[in-house]
């Protein structure tokens, strides 16, 4: 799986469309649970609030860990847009939750879809982003005289080493980017016990 952008902190975004405030938040997302419990936040936190719409993507942006909500809006006016701009920009682990305040003028279904998309947007714009590099979970297993080495292909790809068990042999709990394993395979000596962790 290729490596993408997530948001690297929490932002904040208003704006308002014939005296209606949208007040929009976007927060990194690892898992189903975090977004969640951003949205129970901001529930909270606007009790009186007409309407509070979502979407989310907890993981890559290609993952099926999505979720999105029009929350009493006309169906497919609000969550579906929201996914929608958050997939077109590639951007994963990430919740988008706008609040929306009734300013008295009614919006029509078109009006609401590209309010709803606009306050994703112009969020986005203001986000900052860094790139998640995926990384997939391995066991090594060599003798003592080869951890060295095995140390340092690790470090020359990039490898994280989770835990070092000395017993009969050395194993080692590492994490390494997906796009060096194959490489990383084949450097390594033969004699050395590889295991790739499914996830």
């Amino acid at each position: 799986m290729p490596n993408y952008m997530i948001p690297a902190e929490n932002t904040f975004y208003e704006q308002s469309i014939k005296r209606s405030r949208f007040l929009t938040w976007i927060y990194p997302s690892a898992t189903p649970e975090i977004a969640k419990q951003h949205l129970r936040t901001v529930q909270q936190q606007y009790p009186d609030a007409r309407h509070i719409c979502w979407a989310w993507i907890a993981g890559a942006p290609n993952s099926s860990h999505l979720g999105m909500s029009d929350d009493g809006e006309p169906s497919g006016t609000a969550g579906k847009p929201m996914l929608n701009v958050l997939q077109h920009k590639g951007i994963g682990e990430i919740t988008v939750i706008v609040v929306r305040y009734f300013g008295g003028i009614k919006l029509g279904t078109g009006g609401l879809s590209r309010a709803y998309s606009s306050s994703v947007s112009e969020a986005l714009k203001i986000t900052p982003l860094i790139q998640c590099v995926q990384m997939q979970p391995i066991h090594l297993r060599c003798i003592y005289a080869e951890e060295d080495y095995i140390r340092r292909l690790l470090n020359s790809h990039a490898a994280i080493i989770d835990h070092c068990d000395y017993q009969e042999k050395v194993q080692l709990a590492c994490q390494i980017p997906t796009e060096n394993l194959a490489k990383f395979q084949q450097q390594l000596a033969f004699n050395i016990e590889l295991k790739i962790i499914d996830l």
